[in-house]
C-alpha cells in the first residue's frame, strides 16, 4: 500500500513539475531545444517512475528504522537549506558544508568527509565557473 501511495505521490509531483516547465517563457535567442527541453525530461522520467512504483507495487516493503528515517529527513534539511544558503553564502561554502555533511552520513571519516567537501566545491567550481564559464552564486568573499 505504501508503495502504491509513493508512486501516484511521485506522479503527481511529475505533473506539477511538468506543468511548471510548460510555464516557462522562451526567448527568440534561444537554441533548438530550448528551456523546457531538461525540465519536461526529469518530468517525463519521474512521471514513468512513480508510475511503475504505483502499479508494480513491493509485495512486502520494509521500512528503515526511526533512527535512519530521521537521517533521511535530516539529509532532505541540509539539500532545502542549502538551496536557501546558496544565494547568500555563495556556492564554494554552501557546496563545501551540504557535501561535507551528506558524505560523513553516508559513511566516510571526518576527515574525509572534510576534503570530499573541498574538492567536491572548488572541482565543480573550477569546471564550471572557471573552464566553462559559467555563473555561480558569489559568496561574502566574492567567490
Amino acid at each position: 500500500m505504501t508503495d502504491r501511495i509513493f508512486g501516484v505521490v511521485g506522479l503527481l509531483l511529475a505533473i506539477g513539475f511538468a506543468l511548471a516547465a510548460l510555464t516557462i517563457n522562451e526567448s527568440f535567442l534561444s537554441d533548438a531545444v530550448g528551456p523546457k527541453a531538461f525540465p519536461l525530461i526529469i518530468a517525463t522520467i519521474l512521471g514513468l517512475s512513480s508510475a511503475v512504483i504505483a502499479l508494480r507495487p513491493d509485495e512486502s516493503p520494509q521500512w528503515p528504522a526511526l533512527g535512519r528515517l530521521v537521517e533521511i529527513f535530516a539529509a532532505a534539511v541540509v539539500m532545502v537549506l542549502y538551496a536557501q544558503l546558496l544565494p547568500e553564502v555563495g556556492f564554494i561554502i554552501a557546496t563545501f558544508f551540504a557535501s561535507a555533511y551528506l558524505t560523513w552520513r553516508l559513511g566516510s571519516g571526518l576527515v574525509g568527509s572534510l576534503l570530499t567537501g573541498v574538492g567536491t566545491s572548488l572541482g565543480i567550481y573550477v569546471v564550471f565557473h572557471l573552464v566553462l564559464g559559467l555563473s555561480l552564486a558569489r559568496g561574502p568573499l566574492g567567490f
